[in-house]
């Protein structure tokens, strides 16, 4: 069965027909060619599909397209504006927060919703923010300080 959705992602609204058993993730890589959006897991445990869903971060993995109807998405490609990358794309470039990279855009998808919510995280903080979100490469050290790296460049921006 087919379902006519409207969502607006990364500021551009896309209206049409999809199954509805079609996942956020599938919507968002298959649909829109927006393929930031990891698929890991399928099962919400490693936080490669987070999205901000109405500026919340959400594994898309395990939400349907219909349930987005209506509502605004952004991927890990919405970040940047104009061309300049969001403080935690440069704090990941700056601090050599990826490796591979598979994991990055979730990574950086629940830092920014960390940010927003706590423009001023402890590392306590951030590695619990980060809980849901699984690196096979690293420590978590490097994406720990790109993310302490973003919010000293976000605190100066608004100081």
């Amino acid at each position: 069965m087919a379902n006519n959705i409207s969502i607006t992602v990364n500021g551009k609204t896309h209206t049409g027909e999809v199954e509805a058993r079609t996942l956020l993730v599938d919507y968002l890589r298959e649909h829109l060619s927006l393929t930031g959006t990891h698929i890991g897991c399928d099962t919400s445990s490693c936080g490669a599909c987070t999205v901000h869903v109405d500026g919340k971060a959400v594994k898309s993995c395990t939400m349907l397209a219909v349930q987005a109807d209506g509502c605004e998405v952004t991927t890990v490609e919405g970040l940047s504006t104009n061309g300049s990358l969001h403080p935690i794309q440069e704090g990941f470039r700056e601090e050599h927060g990826l490796q591979c990279g598979f994991c990055t855009p979730g990574m950086m998808m629940t830092a920014t919703d960390l940010l927003k919510r706590n423009p001023n995280p402890t590392e306590h903080e951030i590695r619990e923010a980060l809980e849901g979100n699984f690196c096979r490469c690293t420590g978590y050290h490097n994406i720990v300080k790109s993310i302490q790296h973003a919010a000293n460049k976000m605190n100066e921006a608004t100081a």
